[in-house]
């Protein structure tokens, strides 16, 4: 059950993607690197790739924007005998928030995605039920360089499977990122 609803998760993002766009061009605009530790040595490596979404608005003295990343991690974890390493997949799309009408180098984020694991996450302390999970993030972030084409975030990512399959205990990362803008 929880495949097919990754399938129709997946399969909505896309459409939603497209926008009914005529030529939808699916280059990625950014890149970036994440290092992620959790509780009782759970650390995670993340690569992936931007995509900047064409809404913006202005509002609360700021301007709102979103962008769409698509990640590969590597999780190492200490099992029951030993350490186990796991492979994630993610989607997450994501609201943005720049201060000063967009003129700050200061940005607030936030959002909502899925994931899938290789194999059911289980350490010493805790068990997932499924390897279907959804990824809620929050973060702050800082842009520099000549047109903010870089960017330092710290990240705060809850993950788990919204009570869909017992038990659903969660796992909760602490993320450092470093994104570039092409």
């Amino acid at each position: 059950m929880a495949i097919k609803m990754a399938r129709m998760i997946w399969l909505a993002s896309c459409a939603a993607l497209s926008g009914g766009a005529q030529a939808l061009d699916l280059s990625p605009a950014g890149a970036f690197v994440q290092l992620g530790a959790a509780e009782h040595a759970t650390y995670s490596l993340s690569a992936g790739v931007l995509w900047p979404w064409s809404w913006r608005r202005e509002g609360l003295g700021g301007e709102w924007s979103g962008l769409t990343e698509a990640s590969v991690a590597y999780w190492t974890s200490r099992g029951s005998s030993g350490r186990d390493s796991f492979a994630q997949l993610g989607l997450l799309p994501l609201v943005r928030y720049r201060f000063a009408q967009g003129r700050s180098d200061w940005f607030l984020e936030a959002g909502i995605g899925i994931t899938v694991t290789d194999r059911l996450y289980r350490t010493a302390h805790k068990q997932f039920s499924t390897r279907f999970n959804f990824n809620d993030v929050v973060g702050v972030g800082y842009s520099f360089g000549a047109q903010r084409q870089r960017e330092l975030s710290l990240r705060l990512a809850h993950l788990s499977n919204a009570g869909i399959k017992k038990p659903n205990p969660g796992e909760n990362f602490v993320q450092l990122r470093y994104a570039a803008w092409f």
